[in-house]
């Protein structure tokens, strides 16, 4: 059984910053991929940053420059650092790993909201 617990989701307003963070507990032997996805209402999910074991991070473009994705795996938790904030950021906000023999798990999401 794994869980997955996310945090620091929020109300901020345009310019400012949150930081979100997402705690895998659970038989978990490694951590592949972990990952951050939003959905904003009306729209698909779309992933927002990436982060391998190795440390490797892959960013959406409409990210780049003001999130900065990070893990710390003692404690099997992903960070996501969101700086500069934009109204068109608001979403709710899922973690996801991927976990060496267990396949793929989702966090149950935090919401995000940026006011203008």
């Amino acid at each position: 059984q794994v869980q997955l617990v996310e945090s620091g989701g929020g109300l901020v307003q345009a310019g400012g910053s949150l930081r979100l963070s997402c705690a895998a507990s659970g038989s978990i032997f490694s951590i592949n991929v972990m990952a951050w996805y939003r959905q904003a209402p009306g729209k698909q999910r779309e992933l927002v940053a990436a982060i391998t074991s190795g440390g490797t991070t892959n960013y959406a473009d409409s990210v780049k420059g003001r999130f900065t994705i990070s893990r710390d795996n003692a404690k099997n938790t992903v960070y996501l650092q969101m700086d500069s904030l934009k109204p068109e950021d608001t979403a709710v906000y899922f973690c996801n790993v991927k976990i060496t023999y267990l396949g793929n798990y989702w966090g149950q999401g935090t919401q995000v909201t940026v006011s203008s």
